[in-house]
């Protein structure tokens, strides 16, 4: 991140290397961001039925029965994966860093649309006086980022961000920006979604978004469109000096974010993708580093016909030749899109990728189409090749309805 003083609450951005110390996960393939990375290297497909459900999830495993009362699911999911991060980090707030300068921030594509549904039946078939007290607590977008601020005490910036299915990517990059410019040394970021509800899945198959065939296979000459899915993600930020000073063990950094906007179409992705390229050219300028250096990226990878085309069109035009040499891989055929968590939880697949040096596959990819001439990963994952010396560096991509685009640049710790 580029500029110039460091001084707490400056008015223009420091140079500051921003750390990811701790990661957090929920998803279809299990709880935990390490059984995430394990079961997606294992070909394991967290889709059944044609639905991506975080089934091994139960709130009353790492709920009281009055906490996930007051929280829809999409809260929840966010708890479990916040507390996950926060444990990998070794955070301790008050101790690691006063309160008042940890910052969180949680996105949310849809928020509580699970309360509204309920409380709407609540409302038809019982009348007004029954609809719960709790109902706006619960289903306000901010739900998630107000409770996690109150279970660790995080008394920095707090809020939401809700960019479709840019989300996760833009609360990072929000993120990345409180620390540069010294308003919080630390951020719990992320986000998390729960939607796999009666209206929110009608809503989605009427507009033709959703796969009829119930299978996620993106960049397949037969993809019919995306699979629904849930979860949540949330990543630990650090002011890397700071975070060695405390004895952080870092797990990579964030060099850089890009963003833009199609202003195309409110649904329909730019032709060539043009502000899907603009968006990764900006995040390697941020990151400073050239399109060569780059040995993996984690594609948005929807498994839709438009998206899938004009992402693979957005990384010719960005990488060039290189594009042919560097993995492409999409965690969506493993767990389906998750709307406003898929950003932050892809970026979590991208960072232990990158620790790893390997390629997780593309599921379900096996007739190539016309014109998609990646290297999508097909079938098993593959070593990345990482110059001797050099560090493992990657982008994660994350493009939203309304035209929102957001890329992110990590760097594995050596």
């Amino acid at each position: 991140m580029e500029g110039g003083a460091q001084d707490k609450g400056a008015l223009t951005p420091a140079h500051r290397r921003i750390a990811i110390t701790g990661v957090g996960a929920v998803t279809p393939l299990g709880v935990g961001a390490r059984t995430l990375h394990e079961r997606w290297l294992a070909g394991v497909s967290g889709i059944v039925d044609g639905v991506g459900r975080c089934s091994e999830f139960d709130p009353r495993e790492h709920l009281s029965v009055k906490e996930a009362r007051r929280a829809d699911r999409f809260t929840q999911l966010a708890i479990v994966a916040c507390d996950e991060a926060i444990a990998d980090a070794r955070l301790e707030p008050g101790e690691s860093y006063p309160e008042e300068r940890i910052a969180c921030i949680l996105g949310t594509g849809i928020g509580g649309i699970c309360t509204i549904e309920e409380q709407h039946v609540v409302l038809l078939e019982r009348g007004p006086e029954r609809v719960s007290p709790l109902s706006v607590p619960l289903l306000m977008a901010n739900a998630a980022a107000g409770v996690l601020s109150m279970r660790h005490r995080l008394r920095g910036p707090s809020f939401a961000v809700a960019s479709a299915c840019a989300t996760g990517a833009h609360a990072i990059a929000t993120a990345a920006r409180l620390i540069a410019y010294g308003d919080a040394d630390a951020v719990v970021v992320g986000g998390s979604e729960a939607a796999l509800s009666a209206l929110a899945t009608a809503a989605f198959a009427a507009m033709e978004a959703t796969s009829p065939s119930g299978v996620s296979r993106p960049f397949d000459r037969r993809r019919d469109g995306f699979v629904l899915g849930e979860g949540a993600g949330v990543l630990v930020l650090e002011d890397a000096e700071r975070a060695e000073a405390r004895g952080a063990r870092v797990l990579g950094y964030l060099r850089g974010c890009g963003m833009t906007s199609d202003a195309h179409h409110i649904t329909a992705p730019e032709p060539g993708g043009g502000g899907a390229a603009r968006a990764m050219e900006a995040a390697l300028r941020d990151a400073g580093v050239t399109r060569e250096e780059i040995v993996y990226i984690n594609a948005h990878g929807t498994s839709t016909p438009l998206n899938d085309r004009a992402e693979t069109e957005a990384i010719k035009a960005v990488f060039g030749e290189h594009a042919y040499r560097v993995p492409v891989s999409s965690l969506k055929s493993a767990v389906g899109h998750l709307l406003g968590a898929a950003g932050a939880v892809e970026a979590i697949a991208c960072l232990l990728a990158l620790r790893d040096r390997v390629a997780p596959p593309t599921l379900n990819y096996e007739e190539p189409d016309d014109g998609l001439d990646l290297d999508y990963v097909p079938r098993a994952p593959k070593p990345l090749s990482v110059p001797e010396g050099k560090p493992a560096i990657g982008i994660s991509n994350s493009f939203g309805f309304g035209g929102h685009n957001a890329v992110v640049c990590i760097e594995a710790a050596a």
